[in-house]
């Protein structure tokens, strides 16, 4: 079942209600994924600091002495931004490696959902609408941004097996459907270096799209290539820096449709995601064909 939405903003005109739009979108899509939801923005950010998302998997509650524990252990100052269950910590980007390091180290409980200089990513169990009013996403602007509600068939109905998941810095990925291969994949991806830290398939597709990035191939290259290389049926939205990409699969036998304007390009499950959206009634709508790469950079 679950839920995906997505939206690209082209210009700066609604990036302040890039938060308030995509949790709107997300609503309409509560009964496709009840158990739990997550949401992927592209907020502002500089080269020269980084963003680190963590949650804790035993619900800590100081983000603030664990982030003051961080910096002096660094050497550095960096900022702590608590939202509900997760906590943004931007730090110079030369000392990335050196944190997560300290945090693997020190910190046991301590999950890192995202890396990147803009990608803040929030996920919990729950209501799709209790998770979005906890993190208050509708406060939140950006340029782009990825959201999914899941209804859990496989892996366990937790806050790091939520969607969205990313495998690489800003790089991010909500999916519909199942993979059938996830298993040999995974281990192919162990051997290149990148390590799933869940059991859900959608973690092992996003961690493909990161090895073929790193390996030079744009998003577009990346999403055509995953049409041999991954078995099963899927939907995915993908978010990147600068971009926004959408596949399905050959047989596309999970809904889909797009929406363009001269604002925006926005994704949905069903078409009811998108009525709220501005100027909806003269975008261009479409169904997604299958096995076709969509993919639209700032």
């Amino acid at each position: 079942m679950c839920g995906i939405a997505g939206l690209f903003i082209k210009g700066t005109r609604l990036q302040p209600h890039l938060g308030e739009l995509l949790a709107s979108m997300t609503s309409t899509l509560c009964s496709r994924g009840p158990d739990s939801a997550g949401f992927a923005l592209y907020t502002d950010g500089t080269p020269e600091r980084a963003k680190l998302t963590l949650t804790s998997v035993e619900g800590r509650s100081d983000f603030e002495a664990l982030g003051v524990m961080l910096s002096r252990s660094i050497g550095a100052p960096l900022s702590v931004t608590s939202r509900y269950t997760h906590a943004v910590v931007t730090v110079p980007t030369d000392l990335v490696r050196l944190c997560r390091d300290w945090l693997f180290e020190n910190a046991h409980d301590v999950r890192i959902l995202s890396e990147g200089f803009n990608l803040e990513i929030y996920k919990e169990v729950g209501y799709p609408d209790d998770v979005a009013r906890s993190f208050d996403i509708a406060s939140l602007s950006g340029t782009h941004g990825i959201a999914h509600t899941r209804m859990a068939t496989e892996s366990a109905v937790t806050t790091t097996g939520a969607h969205p998941f990313s495998t690489g810095p800003d790089q991010c990925l909500v999916h519909n459907g199942s993979l059938s291969n996830h298993a040999s994949l995974r281990r192919e991806l162990q051997r290149d270096g990148i390590a799933p830290a869940t059991e859900n398939d959608t973690e092992v597709a996003a961690g493909y799209l990161t090895r073929e990035l790193k390996r030079g191939r744009t998003l577009g290259e990346a999403l055509k290539s995953s049409v041999e290389d991954l078995d099963g049926f899927f939907t995915f939205v993908v978010g990147t820096k600068n971009g926004f990409g959408v596949l399905r699969d050959p047989i596309a036998c999970k809904p889909a449709v797009m929406a363009e304007t001269d604002d925006y390009v926005a994704f949905a499950s069903e078409y009811r995601s998108l009525t709220s959206l501005p100027g909806i009634k003269s975008a261009q709508v479409f169904e997604p064909k299958p096995a076709t790469a969509y993919f639209w950079e700032h």
